[in-house]
Order: structure tokens, then sequence, then C-alpha cells
């Protein structure tokens, strides 16, 4: 769809544009909102992608849970399967380099664990609206894995991530609460 591939394309370079600085910075802002909602309170296990580039930087967040006492757990994505296993990591040693620069857990250290499993999962994006709709890397990894779980969901985000409008096809699963660098949107 062209819509979501200029969406794509704009979204990622505001995100470029952000120097390094203000990168850190809105990160932080975000980890501190996530940490004072209820929805981050309240999980015991968090899925959570590991960051790369221009995303929100997430080791802080996972470093900030294992803190806490929080179990952290990251995706597998199989492309000849097309299908995403969440593994529980303990340390960021237990982590391997994939396609695509991705951070994955190494299955021979790392315990699966079923989505029942999972109290809170943070769902990456390019885009979103305040509807808690989303823009994803257009792999449909997370939109799969999406239908069949029944916990919470949240999304972080650059204040330039979000659009008015996402266009949402019958598949797509929204996110429950978008937290930014300014505020906490609930959706």
């Amino acid at each position: 769809m062209q819509i979501k591939k200029n969406l794509r394309t704009v979204v990622k370079k505001k995100l470029k544009e952000m120097s390094a600085v203000e990168h850190k910075n809105k990160s932080e802002k975000i980890k501190e909102h996530l940490n004072l909602t209820t929805l981050w309170k309240e999980a015991n296990t968090i899925a959570i992608t590991i960051s790369r580039g221009t995303e929100v930087d997430t080791y802080k967040i996972i470093e900030n849970a294992w803190r806490e006492g929080k179990k952290i757990v990251v995706p597998k994505t199989y492309p000849e399967k097309n299908e995403m296993v969440f593994f529980q990591i303990n340390s960021f040693n237990e982590l391997e380099s994939t396609y695509f620069q991705l951070k994955e857990p190494k299955e021979t250290v790392c315990l699966p664990k079923s989505c029942e499993d999972i109290d809170l999962i943070l769902v990456p994006g390019v885009a979103f609206d305040r509807k808690g709709n989303r823009l994803g890397f257009g792999g449909g990894y997370y939109d799969r894995y999406l239908a069949h779980y029944k916990g919470k969901t949240c999304a972080l985000a650059f204040e330039e991530q979000l659009v008015s409008e996402i266009p949402v096809e019958s598949f797509d699963v929204p996110v429950q609460m978008i937290v930014t660098e300014d505020q906490v949107y609930k959706c």
C-alpha cells in the first residue's frame, strides 16, 4: 500500500534528523514515563525488542526491568515460517546478531515463553496514531502474534512518530497505550 510506504519514508526521515543527544534525552524521558504507568508497574514478564538505530533506546528500559526483578522476553523471528517466538533473556550476552543487524536471543541458552506467560508487550513500530493504530516495519510478525495475545500492549515512540491517522487493515491490532517523551496516550 503506497500510503503506508510513504508514511514509513516520512517518519524514518524525521527520526534520522534527530541528534544523538536529542535521541538519548528523549529515550530517557520515555523510560521515565513508562516506569510510572500502571501497565509497567503491574507487569512481571515484559516482551520488548532490542533497539537499533533511530528506535527508542530499549537497553536502559531492560536494565531497569532487571533491577526491578521483572523478567524480559525478546522476540526471535523465523522468516521461513513467518512466525515469532519470545525467549527470556537474563543478560545482553544471551543475544546474537541476525539478519538486518537485529539482536535476537540465542536459542541454545534462552528458554521460550508462551504468550500466556507475558504480561506486557512493548510493541515496536515506525509510526502510530493516537487511537493506538501502528505502522510496523512490514513483516507482519507482531500483527500475527497479537491476534492471539490477550495481555496488555504498549508502544514506545518519539513524538515525531505520531501521525494523524494510520491506514488500518482487518488484521491490524492497535496498542492500548503509547508512551512518548511528552506524555502517555491511552488508546
